[in-house]
């Protein structure tokens, strides 16, 4: 199945996505890397693999729908199937959101609903809970609100220092987002 990733930063998800693709755990592949930040460290992975990127400034269209309007359109020239999000820092509008209904994940560090938006690992370990984690859920057009696909517990165990959780969330994330894109792979074929 045909891939796109789209990323806002480092890109640590979307090497994971990758390097499972490698080893056969999911089967797909990345067409391309749709980025809004030219700085991002995603861009640099993606062009490492040989993997195409598409890199938009918001800024310079007329607004949402004009700059999902050319994603859609990009997304078309490589036959994109699915939409994975991986750290991509905004919320998706109706004109992808139409073109992919049901065929766009993402995935966030806390056990929603809790802890949704921005910083939900610094949310969680300032509110000193017990028990966080990760939640893979399709896309809609809340913030956070999707239906869920699967979530996994991570525990804050005390002494943990913020670093140490966000490492043991990460590496929950890793595992269980390719998992979970395999699965939807399956159950789209299905139908």
């Amino acid at each position: 199945m045909n891939l796109a990733v789209f990323a806002s930063g480092n890109g640590s998800n979307f090497e994971a996505v990758v390097g499972a693709i490698k080893r056969g755990e999911i089967d797909g592949e990345v067409k391309l890397l749709v980025c809004d930040k030219e700085q991002a460290y995603a861009i640099e992975r993606a062009r490492n693999h040989g993997i195409p990127v598409f890199v938009f400034n918001p800024k310079n269209y007329l607004g949402k729908e004009a700059y999902e309007g050319e994603i859609l359109q990009q997304l078309a020239k490589y036959k994109v199937e699915l939409i994975i999000l991986a750290g991509y820092m905004r919320l998706i509008g109706p004109t992808l959101l139409e073109a992919y209904e049901q065929r766009i994940l993402n995935i966030h560090p806390s056990l929603l609903p809790s802890f949704p938006g921005l910083d939900a690992i610094g949310q969680a370990f300032e509110a000193k809970v017990k028990v966080s984690g990760v939640t893979v859920h399709y896309v809609d057009a809340g913030m956070d609100t999707g239906p869920i696909i699967e979530q996994e517990p991570v525990r804050l165990e005390e002494g943990d220092t913020r670093q140490e959780f966000q490492e043991k969330i990460q590496q929950v994330e890793h595992q269980l987002y390719p998992e979970v894109i395999q699965g939807v792979i399956e159950k789209i074929r299905s139908v």
